[in-house]
């Protein structure tokens, strides 16, 4: 089980008040929460059959280094060698066998098994043990390291009994789940929670993860979150925790990412998400300010290399509302939305541009087959000024090379920065270069002065920057007041 970084229930009370003399008792509102299981058993006869134990082994590689260190060439090398080969403990090194323990589910009668990619990863080979005892070889069908996701296949001469997956986006904070594996190696185990938490994060691009309170250990990674009608809503897959035991704050993978790779997965043994080509990052108060926005949403593109966005005619400083009729809410929601498209299919995407709405058809290229080629600007006279509480340079060759820019780079090079500034508080630091100013290029101080007063005279608070650092952009609204 992989550790992750760290990241209410009312009753109705009825309610007596004395009127005129009268005592008057309201009547309770309906609850409409999950009424409180009286017993899980019957849940878990249903579905313990497919539930399953995984065992790897692998094979390892151990070094021996005892012994003195001694120069190559030495007249003490060969009688080093020659000791240590004699010496019980100083022979060669020799390979070592590994095993380890995880859970997982069958979800078909022919024999198709999920479980967390890092449970088989580098295994050379994988058993897996039914709740009746019998244990069959499983083989590696494909993975996918980035949701963490494995599929496996065991031959059976009879249909095995398998579990479907249910919808997560339907389930609720405070809905009870149960979840199944092999915690810490004691074998088949129930533990049983709620619903605490949608829509968790931890590291990945693709991450919707379900918080639970059901005890989550070691050994349980792989193993299926159930709701309360037997269906698979979740692979566990991390825990927070201090010691590596439960605290009562683990995640399983929602089935919503699931079982999209699990079919592209069986279908073509690796995944084939779509890619539109952009760089993005998530629209903040200040900028939704800086661009006029009315709310804090969308995608806002920081970059546009080759690619299926940019022969659509994609834009950086666009910002990307909805995608293929779906509002989109963040950068996490357009990347999982895009992911999950097919491959080749044209999407028509919203996009707010210059304050106003317009609508892009873009046709979906392949992400793990995609190449991103930088964009670049032409070049420009240098020249040094005092902005922004930024002490700022145009591009000259020998900034190109102390920065590594490449040789058409131009922009504004950020040679000092005022720690009192607001350009400080927002993370610009001396080696970064403003591309744009209110989403135009800016290849001279006096061009950024041309910007603040524009930004100032429309009203604005702030002024939105393109910032490159490492050739990796980001948008920045700076505070003009």
């Amino acid at each position: 089980m992989l550790n992750a970084s760290p990241i209410r229930a009312t009753r109705n009370l009825a309610i007596a008040a004395l009127l005129g003399g009268s005592m008057v008792f309201s009547q309770p509102l309906p609850l409409e929460a999950q009424d409180i299981p009286g017993s899980f058993a019957e849940l878990a006869e249903s579905v313990s059959d497919s539930v399953v134990n995984i065992t790897t082994t692998t094979t390892v590689s151990t070094s021996n280094n005892i012994g003195p260190i001694v120069p190559e060439g030495s007249p003490f090398e060969d009688f080093f060698r020659d000791f240590l080969e004699r010496s019980p403990n100083g022979g060669p090194s020799r390979p070592q066998r590994s095993s380890a323990l995880g859970s997982g589910f069958v979800i078909s009668e022919d024999g198709f098994i999920v479980t967390n990619n890092h449970v088989i990863d580098g295994a050379d080979e994988i058993q897996v043990e039914f709740y009746s005892g019998e244990t069959l070889p499983a083989e590696v069908i494909g993975t996918d390291p980035t949701t963490d996701i494995a599929v496996l296949k065991v031959e059976s001469d009879d249909p095995l009994p398998f579990v479907k997956f249910g919808d997560s986006d339907v389930s609720r904070v405070g809905d009870w789940v149960m979840a199944m594996g092999n915690p810490l190696g004691q074998g088949f185990s129930v533990s049983a929670g709620i619903v605490s938490a949608r829509g968790r994060a931890l590291a990945g691009s693709y991450d919707d993860y379900i918080q639970t309170d059901a005890a989550i250990n070691r050994g349980n990674s792989g193993g299926p979150l159930f709701n309360m009608d037997g269906d698979v809503i979740g692979v566990n897959t991390a825990i927070l925790s201090p010691n590596g035991g439960s605290i009562g704050i683990g995640f399983a993978m929602s089935s919503a990412v699931v079982k999209p790779v699990v079919d592209q997965l069986k279908e073509f043994g690796e995944t084939r998400r779509g890619w539109l080509g952009v760089r993005i990052q998530d629209v903040t108060e200040d900028i939704a300010d800086a661009i006029g926005l009315d709310s804090v949403a969308g995608a806002l593109i920081t970059d546009v290399p080759e690619g299926p966005a940019a022969e659509a005619g994609l834009k950086s400083g666009d910002v990307i509302m909805s995608f293929d009729g779906r509002d989109v809410a963040d950068t996490r929601e357009l990347v999982r939305a895009v992911g999950n498209a097919e491959i080749g299919k044209s999407v028509r995407l919203k996009i707010m541009r210059d304050g106003k709405t317009e609508t892009v058809m873009v046709t979906l290229g392949r992400r793990e087959t995609s190449e991103s080629i930088p964009a670049s600007a032409p070049s420009n006279e240098p020249a040094e000024e005092d902005l922004l509480g930024m002490t700022l340079s145009t591009v000259t060759d020998e900034l190109r090379a102390q920065l590594q820019l490449p040789d058409d780079a131009s922009g504004l090079v950020v040679m000092n920065v005022d720690e009192m500034s607001d350009a400080f508080e927002k993370g610009l630091r001396a080696g970064d270069v403003i591309v744009e100013a209110g989403q135009e290029k800016v290849t001279a101080p006096s061009e950024l002065e041309t910007r603040i007063a524009d930004a100032t005279d429309a009203g604005r608070k702030s002024l939105l920057l393109l910032v490159q650092r490492e050739g990796d952009p980001r948008f920045v609204a700076l505070s003009l007041e």
